[in-house]
């Protein structure tokens, strides 16, 4: 059964993934994103395992919930590393199973369960994860577990009619602000935000994180500023 419309929030949260060098990570938090993102995928290039203190992490705000990136990672790494690092939410990018979602959510983590669209994506395959997610996050099919860059064809997110709200991602920037806030989707609770808003791997350009935020919480479009 669909959402009806009139459920879906007014402003939807950000999330800014891909966060790891320290002064950087002072710098976002300062604009108080719903939540900022760590990748624990020792393949990614914005892998924060070994850049990323400890101690910094556990006292972050908590205004701004931390959220731990992985890849087919078995439950005790995942759960060594939320504890290690003070992590609130979990992101899962590979093909943990429905079991491993309700594990982490009966821990009391806020869990993201990321798939990977196209064109011919079946959503009648996710109907096995009703309940144990909190949120899906729909993201680019391609050669990376994210941070692709690319948008995919936002259309197909007209097929989408389970309960599960979900987070937008894949090359958003700027100038897609506008489309987002106009596309009519009721289960739309948010986006995420990465390799657009980089100056390099790992490194956000904190300008442009600042205009994104300010034209989704201002409620106007980016032509308008």
């Amino acid at each position: 059964m669909a959402v009806s419309l009139t459920n879906a929030p007014t402003t939807l949260q950000v999330k800014v993934c891909g966060m790891r060098e320290p002064e950087n990570i002072g710098d976002l938090v300062a604009l108080q994103p719903d939540y900022i993102g760590f990748i624990f995928y020792r393949k990614s290039a914005r892998y924060a395992g070994e850049k990323l203190n400890p101690e910094y992490a556990k006292h972050l705000p908590a205004t701004v919930q931390k959220v731990g990136v992985f890849v087919n990672e078995a439950l005790e790494t995942i759960l060594a590393l939320t504890e290690k690092y003070g992590l609130q939410a979990v992101q899962l990018h590979g093909h943990e199973t429905p079991e491993l979602c309700r594990k982490l959510k009966q821990a009391g983590f806020l869990v993201l369960k990321a798939f990977a669209l196209d064109d011919s994506f079946d959503f009648t395959t996710l109907e096995f994860y009703e309940g144990t997610c909190d949120y899906y996050l729909f993201d680019t099919k391609g050669q990376q577990h994210g941070g692709n860059g690319v948008t995919f064809n936002w259309q197909v997110l007209d097929q989408y009619h389970l309960n599960t709200p979900f987070f937008l991602s894949g090359g958003l920037d700027i100038e897609h602000v506008a489309a987002i806030k106009a596309g009519r989707w009721p289960q739309l609770r948010g986006i995420d935000i990465n390799s657009r808003f980089e100056l390099e791997p790992g490194l956000k350009n904190i300008s442009k994180v600042k205009k994104m935020l300010t034209a989704f919480r201002e409620n106007i479009s980016i032509a308008d500023k």
